[in-house]
């Protein structure tokens, strides 16, 4: 930092970074893929005579550094001016000061790679040899940790560290004819001793047995159900169109509906960053901007953008933070076989298969695979269906939610009920 300002820098930040992960992937219980990696490195940003530009290595040697930066920023002077490439209003910066949140697992390097390759065979054994239509069962074990280190002219020192641990399985059968389902389940993490380490193989089998005799039913309106292991999917959109980049390039369908009721009365998302042992939990953004808990949406009124200093200077608006932490949406009272009992006529989402939304529009189409729901019952697995519509209407017809969110992930998002969605089939 010292060298940059002193050689023609007028602010400057820099990140520090430092992290490994391992993975163990075995077929059918026997080891398939081993991969270790780590990585540390640097990334300066430089912001010189109204011009501001990016440099990343891996070689830390001090006097590597310190001609790595002179020609970075000789090289800066050479692009445009951009008057917006600025470092935050400090007064905005996280102080520290508040509790550790818990991200780290003191006893990550404590774990003997025999015992993650363990976990991974436990969980293929949970489903092989247990049907006779069973192709393969893929299983494996990953971890990592990171550490962070920012540090900007103007007044921000911040640090970050976390770990991580997954157990999944991927489970291929006979299904009818030439048809080859298949399916999986997984388990995540920040601590090893909370990681679910059972029914990880028996749920990924039970969901590919579930697919045999998957088949298209009548187009029409239905009400949709989303399982919460996909719910996220159709909230993506809707997030992304808060970004400060998509809202400076008017690629954004919430452009100008702040304050606005644009959504349904069950809609109501919170950003909940501090919380203690929880993915995506963090005081501060990539920018050192200080976060704070906030509604996102509140009975269906949109109550803030994300948008970062630069696109907040190119827009001569107020920032914020510059993305979410964790993503909590209120849930209800059932569980995802309960908000099925209460569907006459629907379709249940168990998995997304490709297809895109307009991001200036919200217009979407997706593939979807799951199931018939008929009387409250699960009647016929169904695939090679559309699911088309525009996000705002979508969200507007939202008339449910359960009491499931994935809690390992840094998106709880419960299972989701829509009323008239349209479905393209037969």
């Amino acid at each position: 930092m010292d060298y940059a300002l002193k050689n023609g820098c007028q602010e400057a930040k820099v990140n520090l970074y430092s992290g490994s992960n391992t993975s163990f992937e075995l077929r059918d219980a026997k080891m398939d893929r081993l991969q270790q990696a780590s990585e540390n490195g640097l990334t300066i940003f430089l912001y010189v005579d109204g011009r501001y530009g990016t440099y990343s290595t891996n070689r830390l040697d001090k006097k590597e550094l310190e001609t790595f930066i002179t020609n970075g920023i000789e090289s800066t002077r050479y692009l445009a001016k951009d008057e917006a490439r600025v470092l935050p209003d400090a007064s905005r910066y996280y102080k520290g000061g508040k509790p550790d949140l818990k991200l780290l697992d003191p006893k990550f390097s404590s774990i003997q790679p025999d015992d993650k390759i363990a976990l991974a065979k436990a969980v293929a054994e949970e489903a092989l040899g247990r049907d006779e239509r069973i192709i393969s069962v893929g299983s494996s074990y990953s971890d990592g940790e990171n550490f962070g280190y920012r540090l900007t002219s103007n007044g921000f020192e911040g640090e970050t560290k976390s770990s991580w641990y997954s157990l999944s399985a991927e489970v291929a059968i006979k299904g009818e004819g030439e048809a080859r389902p298949s399916a999986g389940w997984y388990e995540s993490s920040l601590y090893f001793d909370k990681l679910i380490k059972g029914d990880i193989g028996r749920k990924a089998l039970e969901r590919a047995l579930r697919k045999v005799g998957q088949k298209k039913v009548k187009s029409g309106k239905y009400t949709m159900v989303v399982d919460p292991l996909n719910a996220g999917q159709l909230l993506g959109p809707l997030i992304s169109a808060l970004y400060g980049s998509a809202l400076q390039q008017r690629n954004s369908f919430l452009l100008n509906k702040l304050n606005e009721k644009v959504v349904a009365d069950k809609m109501t998302l919170m950003d909940e960053p501090h919380l203690v042992q929880a993915s995506g939990a963090r005081y501060f953004d990539s920018e050192g901007v200080a976060t704070e808990r906030r509604a996102v949406f509140k009975n269906g009124i949109l109550n803030t953008y994300f948008i970062d200093t630069y696109n907040a200077k190119k827009m001569g608006t107020a920032s914020t933070v510059n993305s979410p932490s964790i993503l909590v949406l209120q849930t209800g009272k059932n569980d995802l076989d309960g908000l099925v009992a209460e569907v006459d006529k629907g379709i249940l989402i168990t998995g997304f298969n490709g297809g895109n939304c307009n991001s200036s529009t919200g217009d979407f189409s997706y593939g979807i695979e799951g199931f018939l729901i008929e009387n409250g019952k699960l009647t016929q697995p169904v695939s090679e269906m559309n699911v088309t519509g525009n996000m705002l209407a979508l969200w507007s017809s939202l008339v449910e939610t359960g009491n499931d969110p994935r809690l390992s992930s840094s998106w709880r998002i419960p299972s989701l009920v829509f009323e008239g969605v349209d479905f393209s089939g037969l």
